[in-house]
């Protein structure tokens, strides 16, 4: 039987993780992953602003380089908790060479197509810059690091004994084409609930958000729109092989605003139950989704109670779980308030 978070023992470790809060010094942005006791970085400001958005992208850009993929999730065409457009119009023009990439989506949408997501990304506003829909002409297998080697070794019949690692599922993930185009990525992600994932962070930003709508996505979600575990891990697994891809150069910044229940892939997402929270940025993505998870648990219990509720309902908290068991990053971090 595979090992759980409780709520409470979660809650524990949420609340020694947030205590761990320094402000920040002079060290140069270069140290954004080498932070004190194994530790990795995690910035936070309150000010959710252009400003206070600035500031995180500076800690954590050193690896943007080349052409730079801004990847945002687009919404659904007038979506009710989308993030104001004034923070994505605030930060693009601020990353030289950058465009904005995202891909079509297999649920019934307008963004089914390209079409159709074109008109999205223009009701929504984002249209202001250069766009670009990855799968619109196709996609690329890209591998996922260590998976092949794992299932090669396993079908070894010379080995007496066949290695073993819980809820191995993928070994490619099928992502936009034009994705190859990119020499960096920034995972700018507006962190909420999810109806399949309890939450979507950075990590499904990139795992489900690039995956190609008619192929990579039908990898991650499986057989009959499946939930729980098999399907976190799957979706785990499709981010290893986005994240092994730009290493080092992609970095991630969650912002905890409009925290709804739903996802910005609900056309009629609940109204968020929560005050906003504030920005996070690292170059970590288990420390970025593990620190965003914490400052939600560490809300009143009368604000938390709905998106706890709905994390929890969905196994939400194996994402940070697997992510640790494939070696993605730490889930030991400090937070350093801006």
């Amino acid at each position: 039987m595979e090992r759980r978070i409780s709520r409470r023992s979660f809650l524990k470790k949420s609340a020694i993780a947030l205590s761990t809060v320094a402000l920040c010094d002079s060290r140069g942005i270069g140290s954004a992953v080498a932070a004190p006791q194994n530790k990795s970085q995690v910035f936070f400001t309150k000010d959710i602003s252009v400003n206070g958005l600035l500031k995180i992208y500076a800690k954590v850009n050193q690896g943007m380089t080349g052409k730079i993929g801004i990847k945002l999730h687009s919404g659904e065409p007038h979506g009710p908790n989308l993030l104001p457009i004034e923070l994505i119009k605030g930060l693009q023009p601020h990353i030289p060479n950058s465009t904005i990439v995202e891909s079509n989506v297999l649920y019934p949408s307008p963004r089914r197509t390209t079409k159709g997501h074109l008109e999205t990304i223009k009701t929504n506003g984002f249209d202001f810059c250069p766009v670009d829909i990855m799968d619109a002409d196709g996609d690329v297998m890209l591998p996922i690091p260590g998976m092949r080697e794992f299932f090669d070794k396993w079908l070894d019949p010379s080995l007496t004994q066949r290695p073993f690692i819980p809820g191995v599922h993928l070994t490619d993930i099928a992502v936009g084409k034009s994705l190859m185009n990119y020499d960096s990525l920034l995972v700018y992600t507006h962190f909420k609930g999810h109806t399949s994932g309890g939450f979507g962070g950075s990590l499904k930003n990139i795992a489900i958000g690039c995956a190609s709508g008619q192929v990579g996505k039908r990898q991650v979600h499986g057989e009959g729109w499946s939930k729980g575990p098999l399907f976190l891990e799957r979706m785990v697994e499709a981010g290893k092989g986005i994240t092994g891809h730009f290493d080092p150069h992609i970095t991630y910044i969650n912002v905890l605003k409009n925290i709804s229940v739903d996802c910005d892939c609900n056309a009629h997402g609940a109204k968020p139950t929560c005050d906003d929270i504030g920005i996070v940025g690292s170059t970590d993505i288990l420390a970025i989704d593990k620190a965003s998870v914490d400052l939600v648990y560490a809300l009143p219990p009368d604000q938390r109670r709905d998106i706890v509720e709905r994390i929890e309902s969905r196994s939400g908290l194996h994402q940070l779980e697997y992510m640790k068991t494939l070696n993605m990053g730490n889930d030991r971090y400090e937070l350093i308030t801006l």
